[in-house]
């Protein structure tokens, strides 16, 4: 697997779906294997139940849910410990980061 994208987030329900899709989209016309794993630290929304339906809609999107904010310190290391990409690129889920700038930070570091 090329890349995992692990994006820690707290109370994002709004961002979640056109995030995914961005990313989703940038990943597959830049052929990429992948993985999106969404942190969700303890959020008080419904930003549970949007991760739900997005790994029923795209198998390389998993999830972890932590009952109580740990912050995103803790957030960041569970999604390293369970990525399986060869190279882990973080994003924040409020969309200030641009999935577009993916492929050329891969390409840095590979």
């Amino acid at each position: 697997m090329n890349l995992s994208i692990v994006i820690p987030l707290l109370n994002e329900e709004e961002s979640l779906e056109e995030l995914h899709d961005w990313i989703a989209g940038v990943m597959q016309s830049n052929h990429f294997l992948y993985e999106i794993l969404f942190i969700d630290d303890g959020s008080s929304d419904q930003s549970w139940k949007v991760i739900e339906r997005l790994v029923e809609k795209n198998e390389n999107v998993r999830g972890i849910r932590f009952h109580k904010n740990f912050g995103k310190s803790q957030a960041l290391h569970s999604g390293f410990k369970v990525a399986q990409g060869d190279v882990i690129i973080t994003m924040d889920a409020d969309l200030q980061d641009n999935p577009e700038e993916i492929p050329g930070l891969y390409n840095l570091i590979t």
